[in-house]
This record gives structure tokens, sequence and C-alpha cells, in this order.
């Protein structure tokens, strides 16, 4: 039995549902923490929501990880499936799995970060680009993963 589709598939919710696992788990630390300001301090909404927000991207890189091997394998873009070979099913499954494992991680540390960032923010809002800088710092990482998904992705020969 061929079970290239399958793999290749994996792969893809693998990069989805990691990010996404990962994004959530992000912002909800972030956002706890926002909130325990914004019900003090409700006019400091607008840098709250920059930091609770980037532990997301990952989630969007994921997303389009998983798109991306979607329209690999023929399923989005009209053409249907095409035959995928073990082989090349699990060459996509090795090329997601930089951003799903470095998203899903990257995602959690970043929520903390930016959740410090927040305490930061809120005693000294002049420091809140600060705050956010060491959040972004966490996200190369991230872009770095996903940049490596898609040059693996885009080698596999379908």
């Amino acid at each position: 039995m061929d079970m290239g589709m399958i793999y290749a598939l994996t792969g893809a919710a693998l990069a989805v549902f990691l990010c996404g696992a990962g994004s959530s788990i992000g912002i909800g630390y972030a956002g706890r923490e926002a909130n325990g300001v914004l019900s003090e301090e409700p006019e400091k909404f607008g840098i709250m929501l920059l930091l609770v927000a980037l532990p997301g991207t990952q989630g969007i890189y994921g997303f389009l990880t998983g798109f991306l091997i979607l329209m690999k394998v023929g399923i989005l873009g009209g053409e249907g499936a095409a035959v995928i070979t073990n082989l090349q099913g699990l060459q996509i499954l090795v090329a997601a799995l930089p951003i799903a494992i470095s998203g899903f991680f990257s995602a959690i540390h970043q929520g903390r970060v930016c959740a410090a960032g927040i305490a930061v923010a809120s005693k000294h809002p002049e420091a809140s680009m600060r705050a956010l800088v060491y959040g972004a710092l966490v996200e190369t990482y991230a872009v770095l993963a996903l940049v490596v998904s898609i040059f693996l992705l885009f080698s596999v020969k379908v």
C-alpha cells in the first residue's frame, strides 16, 4: 500500500496543529498578563495588544506551511491530487518538521517573554518598544524554521 499521501498530509497537519497549539499557549500567557494590567489601566490596550498578538505569528507560519503542502500534493489548486510515493511523502513530512517543532516551542517561549514585557510596559510605558523587541527576538527562530521548511518543501519533486 502506498502511504505517500498520508505522510505528506501528516506533515501538513503537524505544521498547522503544533504551530497553532504553541501560538494559543503563548497568547494565553501574554493575554493573562495583559488582562491583569488592563483591569487597572485600560488605556494601555494598544501596546498590550501588540505583545499579546506576537506569539500568534507561529500559527500563521504553520498554516502557511500546511497550505503549501496541500498545494504541492495537488489537493488545492484544481489539478487534482498527485500520486505521492512513500519517499516523496516522507520528504514532505520531514520538510514540515522544522516549522512544526520550532513554531510550537518558540510560540510558547515568545508568549512568556511577551508576558514579562507586559509587566515591564505596565510599570514603564516608555520601555514598551524594548519589551516588544525582546519578544521579536524569539520570532527570529520561527522565521528561520519557516524558511528551512519552505526550502525543503520546494526541493521535493512531485
